[in-house]
């Protein structure tokens, strides 16, 4: 095991907050901890040093099973243990991708796996690895993955963990109950979220128009070019906002629980690495997943309960930033009673957005192929010929590459690098 400096080294963290610390400790020295803190505090780093910390190195089995609500937070978890660099193996189980790919990852146990409810479920039913073993359970978000939807399931997991020494559960509200089921006896609780998110902004915008549509329009050239997330209630809605958005020439993408994976973790790709710098989401996007800071959410739909409001507001002012949740309002339209404390909104008919400067490249190889990023790099500098500042993030996968450049130089680029050999593959190269 690695020493939590060379850990914190490897994340470009200086130090853990206080949070991080006062959890750090609960969970070492008890059995059941609930780590309570506003979203982007750091509680995926909180559970994961004592967790890690505790492993057996000499164990060739599940010692630790992590349960997650979504897709998208099984895999940003399973990136910050693999960036973390502590020598053990991780893997992430989740519905959307198919159960062989599982069985040959897991062939060799990891010593942390993560998945959620209904993917875990099938495997247990399957007796695809041990669980005696596990002795340290952990509920992601649990006010989520103890909701009605998934009680039964997550019951029927928790009941065949017999073994269990250690629980942890971590949320950034405090509305659920904790059942029975879940065997959770005289927890410590590290509650840090009467700290609140300081510097949250939250502004509400009158719309003359019920739709609300040009509103939005209106007040996204406002932003310019900024990075944020526009929420929505349904993915009808989703389709309906992007249409106009398109109609309108500004770029987006979508997120939302009907999409196919492989279109979701494009999705954000795309808003990683700036191709688009909007994302239209349903709540799925409020919670576990990887995206950069970003500077503003906007409540199009109102949402319906204040977990809701919560969450989707934690997306931005994350740690020390700054950030500004703006509520979209028909004039007509009434507040739900838990919004309190808003300013009014006020924009100028001035455009400040551009189009965008990046566009995403996908490569047919990736980590299994043995290369790197430094591969990628070489092949745009040398037979691209393109500048430094020209190469934009590069996101290496398991089984392909995702790479942005200037949508100048985007189809000139996979003219000359198509069919391109890295390492001793040869590797389609194409614009998504």
């Amino acid at each position: 095991m690695k020493s939590q400096q060379h850990i914190l080294d490897k994340l470009n963290i200086p130090a853990l907050n206080t949070m991080q610390e006062e959890a750090l400790l609960a969970v070492e020295n008890t059995a059941n901890t609930i780590i309570l803190s506003p979203t982007g505090t750091g509680k995926t780093l909180a559970f994961l040093l004592p967790v890690i910390a505790g492993l057996d190195p000499k164990s060739k089995d599940i010692q630790v099973l992590i349960l997650v609500p979504s897709r998208e937070l099984a895999i940003q978890i399973e990136q910050v243990v693999r960036v973390m660099g502590s020598g053990y193996k991780v893997n992430a189980v989740y519905g959307g991708r198919s159960m062989s790919k599982d069985k040959v990852e897991l062939k060799h146990a990891p010593a942390i796996l993560i998945g959620t409810p209904g993917r875990i479920a099938d495997h247990f039913s399957k007796e695809n690895f041990s669980k005696e073993h596990i002795k340290t359970l952990v509920l992601d978000e649990f006010d989520k993955s103890l909701e009605v939807g998934f009680e039964n399931e997550m019951k029927g997991i928790i009941d065949e963990l017999t073994g269990i020494e250690k629980r942890i559960l971590t949320s950034a509200t405090h509305q659920t109950e904790i059942p029975d089921f879940v065997k959770f006896e005289k927890p410590v609780t590290v509650n840090h979220l009467d700290k609140g998110v300081s510097k949250l902004e939250v502004k509400t915008l009158d719309s003359p128009e019920k739709n609300k549509l040009q509103t939005l329009v209106d007040l996204l050239n406002y932003l310019g070019n900024q990075p944020g997330i526009i929420f929505c209630n349904f993915k009808n809605t989703i389709n309906y906002v992007s249409t106009f958005l398109t109609e309108h020439n500004i770029d987006h993408g979508c997120f939302y629980g009907g999409m196919e994976q492989k279109d979701r973790e494009r999705s954000l790709i795309k808003f990683r690495n700036g191709t688009h710098q909007i994302i239209i989401a349903t709540d799925l996007a409020a919670r576990g997943i990887d995206i950069p800071e970003i500077q503003y959410i906007i409540h199009y739909q109102l949402p319906l309960k204040i977990e809701e409001f919560t969450h989707r507001n934690g997306r931005t002012a994350r740690v020390n930033a700054e950030g500004t949740a703006y509520i979209l309002k028909w004039e007509k339209e009434n507040l739900p009673d838990f919004i309190k404390n808003t300013s009014q909104a006020t924009i100028t008919g001035e455009t400040k957005r551009n189009p965008s400067y990046w566009q995403t490249l996908f490569i047919s190889g990736g980590r299994k192929d043995k290369i790197s990023k430094g591969d990628i790099a070489g092949l745009f500098f040398k037979q691209g010929k393109i500048q430094k500042d020209q190469l934009g993030i590069i996101e290496l996968k398991q089984d392909c590459t995702f790479v942005a450049v200037p949508v100048s130089i985007a189809n000139k680029l996979v003219t000359t690098l198509n069919n391109s050999r890295l390492k001793k593959k040869k590797v389609r190269i194409t614009i998504i």
